[in-house]
């Protein structure tokens, strides 16, 4: 009786060690602290939309590095 053909694959490889994560970008801590002023001053406004006019803030702000 003939063998049936069973392939066997090698297990992923994992990284591990010398993998860094980069820092928070200046955008993401931007919209971390202006995502709450947002919908502090605007109860009741939907997230999409506060997260719309955060967005439009960073073009203005300081912390913007390309500005």
């Amino acid at each position: 009786m003939p063998k049936a053909a069973t392939e066997k694959k090698a297990p992923a490889k994992k990284t591990t060690g010398g993998a860094t994560k980069r820092g928070t970008s200046a955008y993401n801590v931007f919209m971390k602290n202006e995502l709450p002023k947002v919908k502090a001053a605007n109860p009741g406004i939907a997230h999409k939309e506060a997260f719309k006019k955060a967005a439009g803030n960073w073009k203005n702000s300081p912390e913007n590095p390309v500005k």
